[in-house]
């Protein structure tokens, strides 16, 4: 696992033993930031399954303005923090914060609102779509902003007050891009 654009380009991550848990592979998060690369930098982001890191220092590497990192597991954050060492960023200081809230908690704790959100829950569960309903409720997308949701399944349920507007699938795992409902 790697970063694959911007400052820390080619930096090689710290992954996790075993299988317990499951980085985006490299070509999906290449796909994904080739699609979202005019949307990243002066971006203020919402990773709120983390696990290591690596889709919001992808985005510091890429000159996002702010990350907000969030994982339940106390293992993964320690990961994360390992990670930013790394590369020399210090957590929670200016452009990042980084919380150790289930994904609930994080959702009632952020203010404002932000440009990507990055919804990479365990397979095994629905949380995001809980999560985007929460985001939708508490508005929590900028008015341009764009939540990319990862599964292992098409995305059949719909979001009030959300609209998906692209779904693309690599290998085993979808990704679905919602926006704010249109008028």
């Amino acid at each position: 696992m790697r970063i694959i654009g911007g400052k820390y380009k080619s930096r090689v991550l710290i992954e996790f033993d075993g299988t317990a848990v499951r980085p985006t592979a490299d070509r999906v998060k290449e796909s994904l930031f080739n699609i979202l690369f005019l949307k990243i930098r002066g971006a203020r982001v919402l990773d709120l399954f983390s696990g290591s890191g690596a889709l919001g220092l992808e985005c510091l590497s890429r000159e996002a303005a702010e990350v907000v990192f969030n994982d339940a597991s106390k293992n993964s954050v320690e990961i994360l923090k390992r990670n930013m060492k790394a590369l020399k960023i210090a957590p929670n200081v200016e452009n990042n914060k980084v919380y150790n809230f289930d994904f609930k908690t994080c959702l009632g704790a952020v203010n404002g609102t932000f440009d990507l959100i990055f919804i990479d829950p365990p397979y095994a569960f629905d949380y995001g779509e809980e999560a985007l309903e929460i985001i939708a409720k508490k508005g929590l997308l900028s008015e341009n902003g764009i939540a990319v949701f990862e599964r292992d399944r098409k995305m059949e349920k719909s979001i009030a007050g959300l609209e998906k507007y692209d779904e693309r699938k690599y290998g085993k795992t979808w990704l679905t891009f919602w926006r704010k409902t249109q008028p």
